[in-house]
């Protein structure tokens, strides 16, 4: 039993010497233009879905995300701020996008799984992945007005998208990121 646990104890010291000697060599490349290695990529992207889905769980998802006028307030706020990133109906690629790693989801694919999950993930950002946290510059309503627009986004026709923002002809954007009725 004794020689057991100095052999766990030797693994464990190793263990923490060599995650100490990654750390402060600077051998692990952070460089945004080359991918995590698998087995990080694979650990993180674990830790963030446990995460989310923690966080995620007591939050309760209102019954009207069906909601037409919560799709056009969603859209108004996702094509300025969102739609860089995570595209909007008719996008193939931005600047923007192309240079972020983890790349962004591509939400006119595959939209979102859990709405609670969503929101919470729009609400707070994710650390380190461009994220940002939109709960500190809107409110509750406007972010789940965004989550009723991603619940539909990949269904959507580029037309269907120009006719709900407004956009003009050419460009499908609209003309400014407006706000109406709620607040800030």
């Amino acid at each position: 039993m004794k020689t057991v646990l100095v052999t766990l104890l030797a693994l464990v010291v190793l263990g923490l010497a060599a995650a100490a000697a990654l750390m402060f060599s600077g051998s692990y490349n952070f460089a945004a233009d080359e991918p995590h290695w698998g087995i990080t990529e694979k650990l993180i992207a674990s830790a963030r879905h446990h995460a989310i889905d923690r966080r995620a769980s007591e939050i309760e998802v209102p019954d009207d995300l069906d909601n037409p006028a919560r799709l056009r307030r969603g859209a108004e706020h996702y094509q300025p701020m969102c739609a860089g990133c995570h595209l909007a109906p008719g996008m193939d690629d931005t600047e923007l996008r192309a240079g972020l790693y983890p790349q962004p989801p591509a939400l006119t694919e595959h939209g979102i799984h859990n709405a609670a999950s969503a929101f919470w993930t729009i609400k707070h950002g994710i650390k380190m992945s461009g994220m940002p946290a939109w709960g500190a510059s809107h409110d509750d309503e406007s972010l789940w007005d965004m989550v009723a627009l991603l619940k539909t986004l990949p269904g959507m026709t580029e037309e269907e998208w120009k006719i709900l923002t407004g956009g003009d002809e050419k460009s499908g954007t609209p003309t400014g990121h407006e706000h109406h009725d709620h607040a800030h």
